[in-house]
């Protein structure tokens, strides 16, 4: 079981969101998982949405939701989200989803 502090998770949760490469995404909930709180998915959206440029650079628009698509729209950001991810070359379907087999980052797997 982890146990971790409100902090200690948000700072790994940034830490992640930080490391996703321009032009792929990665899900709230992979972001929980790899942050050590399986199922926090909410708490990861909770943790961008309150994100303050004191917290530094943050590459937001990089986490979308388990379906592919963009989640921001509820609170105004979804036009932005999808503009600054198309313009990384990320592909959006006619139901405004990402192909998550093609543009998913995994931090877990290592190239070469």
């Amino acid at each position: 079981m982890y146990r971790y502090s409100v902090s200690e998770f948000k700072r790994r949760v940034l830490a992640l969101v930080r490391a996703i490469p321009p032009g792929r995404v990665c899900t709230y909930g992979q972001i929980a998982l790899l942050a050590g709180k399986p199922g926090a998915a909410r708490q990861v959206g909770m943790i961008l949405h309150g994100w303050s440029p004191a917290d530094g650079e943050l590459p937001w628009q990089r986490v979308i939701n388990a379906q592919g698509g963009i989640s921001t729209y509820k609170v105004g950001w979804g036009e932005l989200q999808r503009g600054l991810l198309e313009a990384e070359g990320v592909v959006f379907d006619a139901g405004g989803r990402c192909d998550l087999k093609r543009f998913r980052y995994d931090p877990t797997v290592t190239s070469g």
